[in-house]
């Protein structure tokens, strides 16, 4: 991959993603999207990687929003192609990755970063953070599934209330809404993260994977959430982790997964 905006690496069973536009605040374009959108994807294809940290570069943003001076003269349809496309190459292809991906959110998330961070499976945030919607000061509204993953990871009123007013909270404040699932000293963030990671890669990968598009499924319309459950439960009787899982369980030791 040729990546001038990202910076991808992998280690022990975990890859990482660092969003590299420091002097910028990380913001999103159209470039930095479709290169998150490959590193993703070649992430969840290398059998080797198991988890997937998302972090931004530098100690000020993880990413401060989506690059305004590339739609600020566009049209509605222009508008919403935009927010079509971001949605279907990046946003929506995070939630559904069959690979876990945890945002390390240091610093500012605003606008398409905290969108970008509710795609993740699991959010930690430094406790410098500072999170929010502001595009309603812009004229605009959260266009990358923010009106939609927001209400619900926090409810619906906070929710409304966070849009209406385009305004910042703090890491404490989007832990105690469950918007995060925990708040560390920023110097303690990424290693945090792994230890999560860490934690992850002991459990069967083509569990995990299936666990993954059970729980999307309650928040999918039309979709049966039960029967996703029911017929992904099944799915697992057929893998190898499966026999191993329970080989090793009847035999009193730990089991060594690979994913099949």
């Amino acid at each position: 991959m040729n990546l001038e905006n990202i910076i991808v690496n992998s280690e022990n069973g975990i890859g990482q993603i660092t969003i590299n536009r420091p002097t910028k605040l990380n913001a999103l374009n159209k470039a930095t999207i479709h290169e998150l959108s490959q590193a993703f994807k070649h992430l969840e294809a290398n059998p080797k990687v198991n988890v997937i940290i998302l972090t931004g570069e530098g100690q000020k943003a993880f990413v401060a929003g989506a690059d305004i001076s590339e739609f600020a003269h566009f049209s509605s349809e222009e508008g919403a192609q935009l927010a079509a496309i971001g949605q279907e190459t990046l946003f929506d292809l995070v939630e559904n990755l069959k690979t876990p991906v945890i945002a390390a959110i240091n610093g500012f998330a605003l606008g398409g970063g905290l969108e970008l961070a509710m795609s993740c499976h699991i959010r930690v945030a430094s406790d410098n953070t500072k999170m929010g919607l502001p595009e309603v000061s812009l004229g605009l509204i959260p266009g990358y599934g923010g009106t939609q993953r927001l209400p619900q990871l926090i409810g619906k009123g906070k929710a409304m209330e966070l849009i209406m007013t385009a305004q910042m909270i703090t890491a404490d404040e989007a832990h105690r809404l469950g918007l995060v699932n925990h708040v560390v000293p920023q110097n303690e963030l990424i290693d945090y993260c792994k230890s999560i990671a860490t934690q992850i890669l002991k459990n069967s990968p083509s569990a995990i994977s299936q666990a993954i598009q059970a729980v999307n499924a309650i928040f999918k319309d039309g979709i049966n959430g039960y029967e996703t459950e029911i017929k992904a439960f099944g799915k697992c009787f057929k893998t190898d982790d499966f026999k191993e899982g329970t080989t090793a369980f009847l035999e009193k030791r730990k089991a060594v997964f690979t994913g099949k």
